[in-house]
């Protein structure tokens, strides 16, 4: 089910495969860590491999007001992310509607990318607030949550003065140019580099195969 370097899902482990040995699967996690699961639960587990399949589905929910028109703001949000360098024709970009308030109405929208060509989680976050900026300037309403607060006692509060904003203990507010962050949608190649050193220097022990995967 996988080879050397694979991105994958076993028993809720996540990592890139590292080795396998006579008797456990080695696993570099995201984090850089070393995960070692005994080939006894690797045999029988459920396992997903993110590596076997390049492309690879997103999906992220964005509330519109209950009076707003869901199909509209849906085609709108589409052409945005369609428009999108990374985010593939084929399969082309979806929405449905995924829920239905007494204040708003959540949409769920989908799309595709080459986890070869584009970090998936870059490209989610791109194409949400994407999505969100294409509605907001159409016109169209995203509602924030409404909390209903009960106080047993009188509560105080302190209002912030007009235009001044909160300091981040002491230091100014971190400024990122939107264009660099878009730009940068490569996939992040850190762990697999790891993972390709440590197996350079592996010597023997290793039961994989690398013309073929495991079945």
């Amino acid at each position: 089910m996988f080879r050397a370097n694979d991105h994958v899902v076993i028993e809720g482990n996540e990592g890139r495969v590292v080795r396998l040995t006579s008797r456990a699967t080695i696993l570099m996690t995201l984090e850089g860590n070393h995960l070692r699961i005994p080939n006894s639960t690797v045999f029988k587990a459920v396992i997903l491999n993110y590596t076997r399949n390049p492309e690879r589905r997103f999906e992220f929910d964005l509330g519109i007001d209950a009076e707003d028109d869901p199909v509209d703001a849906m085609t709108v949000g589409l052409a945005a992310i369609g428009d999108m360098a990374f985010v593939l024709n084929t399969p082309a970009p979806t929405a449905i509607i995924c829920e239905m308030g007494d204040s708003n109405i959540v949409l769920r929208f989908f799309g595709w990318v080459d986890q070869t060509r584009t970090d998936f989680l870059t490209g989610r976050s791109l194409a949400l607030d994407t999505a969100k900026r294409a509605l907001e300037s159409a016109g169209f309403a995203l509602p924030e949550p409404i909390y209903r607060l009960r106080f047993d006692q009188a509560p105080t509060f302190e209002l912030p003065q007009p235009g001044k904003r909160a300091e981040r203990h002491g230091k100014p507010p971190v400024r990122m140019q939107r264009d660099t962050i878009a730009q940068d949608t490569l996939p992040d190649a850190h762990v697999a580099k790891l993972v390709d050193e440590e197996r350079a220097e592996t010597k023997g022990g290793d039961l994989l195969d690398t013309r073929r995967p495991i079945e």
